[in-house]
């Protein structure tokens, strides 16, 4: 019998490492100008993710959508990536995307914050956090 509740256990915790909901450690970040609490950061991280997992897009638009990092950032967890917007009003739900995104990995790990805010052309520049 115990070894049928230390199975269960153990399965309870695999089901808990599967990709789900972004984990609590990202933290706050500033985009150019732009404060993001941990909890903005973590929503906008945890909609991409339910999204990419949904094979869905917020709204009409695109996102998430595949980010190639070209800039070579170097993220805390491997690729591949995909960006999300990420607004101080509440997520994203389609419509212009802003200049700030987060970007998590195709197993919903939160890699950073980027932002095109001083950055040239279409290229991004990391957030407060991401380098």
């Amino acid at each position: 019998m115990l070894f049928f509740k230390s199975i269960a256990s153990l399965a309870a915790l695999v089901s808990l490492a599967v990709a789900g909901p972004i984990e609590s450690r990202q933290s706050a970040t500033t985009c150019g100008s732009t404060n993001y609490s941990a909890s903005q950061v973590r929503a906008a991280a945890n909609a991409a993710c339910q999204y990419y997992q949904n094979d869905d897009t917020a709204g009409s638009s695109t996102y998430p959508h595949t980010y190639n990092n070209y800039e070579g950032f170097d993220f805390p967890v491997n690729g591949p990536y995909q960006e999300f917007p990420i607004k101080s009003g509440g997520v994203y739900t389609g419509g212009s995307p802003g200049a700030d995104r987060v970007v998590i990995n195709t197993s919903c790990q939160y890699a950073g914050a980027i932002t095109h805010t001083g950055a040239s052309g279409n290229n991004f520049v990391g957030c407060s956090g991401t380098s």
